[in-house]
């Protein structure tokens, strides 16, 4: 496969492994909350971002390179995995749009003792690194539908993935004074809820397409 079909055929993964990136990522939580507080602080922003950017980028990789290499020889369980995941991404979404039916904010103040970089770091790693819901993202999860891709496709949708989350966390941390009013809004979650509930049907109905394709 040459350079150009495979760009071609990359770009598409790439979007759809951001896409799925996005859909997990974007959620009411602790990881999310310290990277926004960070941001009203400007304190230590850069290095909380790049720590918890680089840290999903290390286990989406580690996840669809260790998943294709374990499932390489397993086309069965790579099937019946992949339809797990379909299954997961299902009810992810159906809890999504569950959300969307109720009122939620972020509820985030820039108030409290400033952290020394160690402690912001050290804070970052625990809100990313001891949440077992990242391991079922990122390892399990990005990790069976991406190991699903060619070969030769499986890096773009790693690093779609990883994108989705640098993109979010520098959102968070960097645009902190303009999105903290957004998060604010009861509405505006329930709306990007009712968007990630679509998303990830729609991701999930691919995925069984590409599993039956390949049946």
């Amino acid at each position: 496969m040459n350079w150009n079909h495979t760009l071609n055929w990359g770009w598409p993964v790439f979007v759809q492994g951001m896409v799925l990136g996005l859909g997990l990522i974007v959620a009411i939580g602790a990881q999310n909350a310290f990277v926004l507080r960070q941001g009203l602080r400007r304190e230590h922003v850069g290095s909380v971002v790049a720590f918890c950017a680089v840290a999903d980028a290390v286990l989406i990789t580690a996840g669809v390179m260790g998943m294709a290499q374990a499932l390489g020889e397993r086309p069965a369980f790579a099937r019946a995995l992949a339809l797990g995941g379909a299954a997961f991404l299902a009810v992810y979404g159906w809890r999504a749009l569950q959300r969307a039916r109720q009122a939620s904010t972020l509820d985030v103040t820039s108030t409290g003792q400033g952290l020394s970089l160690g402690a912001a770091l050290a804070q970052a790693a625990a809100f990313t690194l001891l949440n077992p819901h990242v391991y079922l993202d990122t390892v399990l999860l990005v990790g069976s539908i991406g190991a699903q891709q060619p070969a030769s496709l499986q890096g773009w949708f790693a690093a779609g993935a990883s994108t989705a989350s640098l993109l979010w966390f520098s959102a968070l941390g960097f645009g902190a004074r303009w999105l903290a009013p957004w998060f604010a809004k009861p509405r505006a979650w329930q709306v990007l809820d009712a968007l990630i509930g679509v998303t990830m049907w729609v991701l999930s109905a691919l995925l069984v397409r590409h599993v039956w394709a390949g049946l």
